[in-house]
């Protein structure tokens, strides 16, 4: 088992002491400033990783996001690129979040540096008289009627 040193710097305290022993070398910088365990048979052993996210921390640098979702996966970025083939796709993550099905379909209309996608309301869900079947008539989709069409933007740089 190793004995965690009892009072590792952190913060202004930390930027303070850093800014002090920069002549020093890292490892002894670390030390000095607690980051560093000691071991049963007495050897120290100096922590850089911690030292590191400590310093980082106290300038502000966030190392982990806050709230990831579950820690799998990736998360959305609202950026996309054209592939070589001249495609632009639009990942799963986006479709799951505006509701969308597969067979939506959408209208394209092109600005100056960006693309609108408008949302183009299916005729096999609505009868003659603009209901829903029976068999999908619930509060969303009838929700979903009375709303107007959805749009995404893409915008080029």
């Amino acid at each position: 088992m190793s004995e965690k040193a009892k009072t590792a710097l952190t913060g202004k305290a930390l930027l303070q002491k850093v800014k002090e022993l920069s002549d020093k070398p890292r490892r002894e910088t670390a030390k000095s400033c607690g980051y560093y365990t000691t071991t049963k048979s007495g050897q120290t052993r100096v922590n850089l990783t911690d030292f590191y996210d400590a310093v980082l921390a106290a300038k502000g640098v966030a190392l982990e996001p806050e709230g990831s979702k579950d820690g799998r996966g990736r998360e959305p970025t609202y950026r996309v690129s054209v592939h070589k083939n001249g495609q632009i796709v639009i990942g799963s993550t986006y479709t799951e979040v505006m509701g969308l099905e597969k067979g939506d379909e959408f209208e394209i209309k092109l600005g100056y540096k960006h693309i609108h996608l408008i949302q183009i309301e299916n005729p096999e869900n609505t009868e003659k008289n603009g209901s829903l079947p029976a068999s999908e008539n619930n509060d969303s989709q009838l929700a979903a009627e009375n709303e107007e069409p959805e749009t995404v933007a893409v915008e080029a740089s």
